[in-house]
């Protein structure tokens, strides 16, 4: 018997299971995604094909060139970014927006093949870079209850509590609690559960946000052209700052933590240049960046092993375009919750920060205090890289502060001077 279950259990064997596993884990993304795409500028139907396409591509090219069990899909945060920042607060075109992902997404392919992101990695402190995933958990939170009805604009206050006689808020409440509960009893694909109990819950309360339609391949909609008539203007280059510097130090920490788990340290170079090809690429595909995601550790922890899990999952994602009409119907309150958790996820990175000497943690907690209250993660990190040498001067240890990261605090000080003066 041993030995038959040996057999059976064979390495193609595990590392298709895997990326069963990884696809149910990670395919939420297709809706939340979407809907995220969708408050840049395009309809819903083509935020999930562009994540699906851009999902699918980077998921193969990580299985057959990068020969890991590592899914890329549109990063959670980082699609914030560019939905709420980019494209909503610097008013961008969506296909401008673009335009600042594709040149991100170069800038990350430059410290991807040359020396230059070491030295960014070395020049940015530990602090500032927690506090930058801290502060995408926290506005990851305040999107999620803002979307849910949870939290709405206060008459006598910024926000307030929603209104609990109101359906939608009653059914959102109960998906997050939902969401909980599957999240910490660890339940597989507790995210896809989470939006089809969610679903039927809004749908039974009569509550639905959208009607299935017959879906539509437009080819408009399949590859996008990014646009650069802004790029000679200044707010063009301060939103191709932010979103870079978080590609390269968000995939950074993710991918060692990950190669560590699959005792693969030496294919770190190939893993990282993988990864920023299919960020660039995204640009393209009409989606933020493409990360490798947290939920990877799933397919690890599965059993996979080589790249054949990740072309099993990018085959299943691409699968996923015939049920795009259902999974159109699937309403905030049953999205909601996930942002919620995921923010939960990244808001745990406080841990890292040295609250104990609280003049060093000042620069990231205003980082982190500052993205969800202005609601944009390029002015919340401008606070935090402006503030940081300010702290550094004033405990005269100006001898620990380095050259891009003085360069990187004066560019963001200019971005402020220049909002003063109206340009």
């Amino acid at each position: 018997m041993k030995q038959n279950g040996d057999k059976l259990r064979t390495p193609l064997g595990n590392d298709i299971i895997a990326g069963i596993i990884g696809y149910f884990t990670t395919v939420y993304i297709v809706v939340v995604n979407g809907s995220i795409l969708s408050e840049a500028g395009i309809s819903l139907e083509a935020g999930m094909m562009a994540t699906i396409m851009a999902s699918f591509v980077g998921t193969m090219i990580m299985g057959f060139y990068g020969k890991l069990p590592l899914i890329l899909f549109p990063g959670m945060g980082i699609n914030a970014l560019f939905a709420y920042s980019i494209v909503g607060n610097n008013g961008f075109t969506f296909q401008e927006g673009l335009a600042v992902v594709l040149v991100a997404g170069i800038i990350f392919l430059l410290t991807a093949f040359s020396k230059l992101g070491v030295i960014l990695k070395d020049a940015i402190p530990d602090s500032l870079k927690h506090g930058i995933t801290v502060g995408l958990g926290f506005f990851l939170i305040l999107i999620g209850l803002e979307s849910s009805g949870l939290i709405t604009s206060g008459e006598s206050t910024i926000i307030q509590i929603g209104d609990f006689t109101s359906t939608t808020v009653i059914v959102s409440l109960i998906t997050l609690f939902i969401a909980i509960f599957l999240f910490v009893k660890n339940v597989p694909a507790n995210f896809l559960i989470t939006m089809v109990v969610g679903t039927l819950l809004a749908t039974l309360f009569g509550i639905p946000e959208a009607e299935m339609a017959p879906f539509r391949v437009n080819m408009d909609e399949l590859l996008f052209f990014p646009s650069f008539t802004a790029i000679g203007e200044f707010s063009f280059w301060l939103a191709v700052f932010p979103l870079a510097l978080i590609l390269i130090f968000e995939n950074m920490g993710i991918l060692s933590g990950q190669l560590q788990m699959l005792d693969r340290d030496n294919s770190y170079n190939r893993a990282y240049r993988v990864t920023a090809l299919s960020a660039t690429a995204s640009a393209f595909f009409g989606t933020s960046p493409t990360v490798s995601g947290a939920e990877n550790a799933a397919v690890i922890a599965s059993g996979g092993k080589t790249g054949k899990a990740a072309i099993t999952a990018g085959i299943l994602f691409l699968a996923t375009i015939v049920i795009i009409p259902w999974i159109s119907i699937v309403p905030n309150s049953a999205i909601s919750p996930i942002l919620i958790i995921v923010g939960f996820l990244m808001a745990q990175n406080i841990r890292h920060l040295p609250l104990r000497n609280l003049p060093e943690s000042i620069p990231a907690l205003l980082i982190v205090v500052m993205i969800p209250f202005t609601y944009s993660i390029g002015d919340g990190m401008a606070f935090g890289f402006i503030s940081y040498p300010i702290v550094k001067a004033a405990l005269g240890k100006q001898k620990e502060l380095t050259t891009p990261l003085i360069a990187i605090s004066l560019l963001f000080l200019l971005s402020f001077i220049l909002k003063i003066v109206g340009l």
